[in-house]
């Protein structure tokens, strides 16, 4: 890893936008609409690269913020907007991200929230569960108004009454694939848990013949209101995580698990995402000591089988090199996973693609693990890209893609090995049909 050194600008940024975050989490509450308070293209924006890589029908409300709003302040534009969501959709939660420009303003989301239900005309039960976040983009990522929006929604819903046998997991901006894997993992070591943000299922549904204005899934409310209750929390992400590596003014004083753990006294228990198997092998063990039983006889057999693909594959993988770039969570999960499988990984904190572009000349990378939007540097260099992480949008398939555990980490093994059989094979003068 190469620290980046400062720009005064970003040429071709690889962060997106922290209202993009926010939303991702507010889909994975169950009956909640997403609003963005400022303009429409901040909407549409996250709209189409939510759309394109989940392959799913999104719907992402505004306040729609003109000129005018701008000059005067956005109060008269958000109780419409609020009023709209609630006629046309009927949700249990709204969830208000702000912008640049609702920030920059100024505006008190949270006094425009008080006013609103003090002067609704409706029956009190009609009135959804409201959750603000801060989500400016100049303070931060995606990955930034991910977590504070996650932060928000504990510190808005989290209750406590008594100590539970429950299990509070934040598994970050993960996969939905990745999402049910937790699920079925926790549901085997007969774990009763509460997993948040939970969007396996509005950003990957079945097929249904009319068109659900709120997708089925999602965290309930009634769950988040239990997080108080947990005796153990497990946070995956090394960048926002005091516990592991915060990173330099991500926004966010604490994240959620340490929140719960400040606020109700439950221990935490972060840790990098469960990438490869020394990573998989500590959130294996951590669920082993949590539940008191031992782990499941199908975890070891994938754990085995993952270690004989390593051995078997060792020859392709070994001393070659990988540019990365992503969300910082997963870029160092991923770091470490290249190191474990003999990769020498190279990313730079922070920087932008066209400073990889330049970078990727010294190091000359034998293939690129990251996003779509990497594509034309792997293009230039003629080298595979190995597509990872948020946003896929020139593949099909990114809300089924599996990286977490050992189930993960085989899929994403074969696809790097693949993926460097295939290089080889193209580029060879003779062509082969056998390894």
């Amino acid at each position: 890893m190469v620290e980046a050194k400062t720009y005064t600008s970003t040429r071709n940024s690889c962060k997106l936008c922290a209202p993009l975050g926010a939303s991702m989490v507010f889909k994975g509450i169950e009956g909640c609409v997403p609003l963005i308070h400022g303009s429409q293209g901040c909407a549409t924006y996250i709209r189409r690269y939510m759309i394109s890589h989940y392959k799913e029908p999104v719907d992402i409300a505004s306040s729609n913020f003109s000129e005018e709003t701008t000059v005067y302040g956005g109060s008269k534009n958000f109780i419409t907007g609020i009023n709209n969501i609630i006629k046309q959709y009927k949700p249990t939660v709204i969830g208000i991200a702000s912008t640049c420009l609702s920030e920059t303003i100024g505006e008190d989301i949270p006094g425009h929230i008080r006013n609103f239900k003090e002067n609704f005309q409706g029956p009190a039960k009609a009135i959804p569960t409201f959750i603000n976040a801060s989500t400016p983009s100049y303070c931060g990522s995606h990955a930034e108004g991910f977590h504070n929006t996650v932060l928000a929604t504990v510190q808005t819903l989290a209750e406590h009454e008594k100590t539970d046998d429950l299990l509070t997991i934040f598994p970050g901006m993960v996969s939905p694939a990745d999402i049910r894997y937790i699920k079925e993992l926790l549901d085997d070591f007969g774990i009763k848990h509460i997993l948040f943000p939970d969007y396996s299922e509005t950003l990957d549904n079945e097929y249904t013949s009319e068109y659900q204005l709120i997708p089925t899934g999602g965290t309930p409310v009634w769950k988040l209101s239990k997080m108080g209750n947990s005796k153990a929390i497990i946070e995956f992400g090394s960048a926002f995580n005091k516990g592991v590596n915060r990173v330099k003014n991500s926004g966010s004083l604490q994240t959620a698990g340490e929140w719960l753990e400040s606020t109700f006294y439950i221990k935490n228990n972060p840790m990098p995402l469960p990438i490869g198997i020394e990573a998989s092998d500590r959130f294996m063990e951590t669920l082993k000591q949590i539940s008191g039983n031992e782990i499941p006889e199908k975890y070891r057999k994938e754990r085995g089988r993952l270690v004989d693909g390593y051995v078997d594959a060792h020859k392709y993988v070994f001393g070659k090199k990988a540019l990365l770039y992503g969300e910082e969570d997963f870029v160092t999960a991923m770091a470490d996973w290249c190191k474990e499988i003999g990769v020498e990984p190279f990313w730079i904190k922070g920087a932008d693609f066209e400073t990889l572009r330049e970078k990727a000349e010294e190091f000359k990378p034998d293939f690129v693990l990251g996003n779509s939007k990497g594509y034309y540097i792997a293009r230039e260099r003629k080298i595979p890209l190995v597509r990872v992480g948020f946003p896929i949008h020139d593949r099909f398939g990114a809300n089924r893609m599996h990286h977490l555990g050992y189930r993960g980490t085989q899929e994403l093994f074969d696809r790097v090995v693949n993926a460097l059989i295939e290089y080889k094979q193209e580029n060879s003068p003779i062509g082969y049909k056998y390894l």
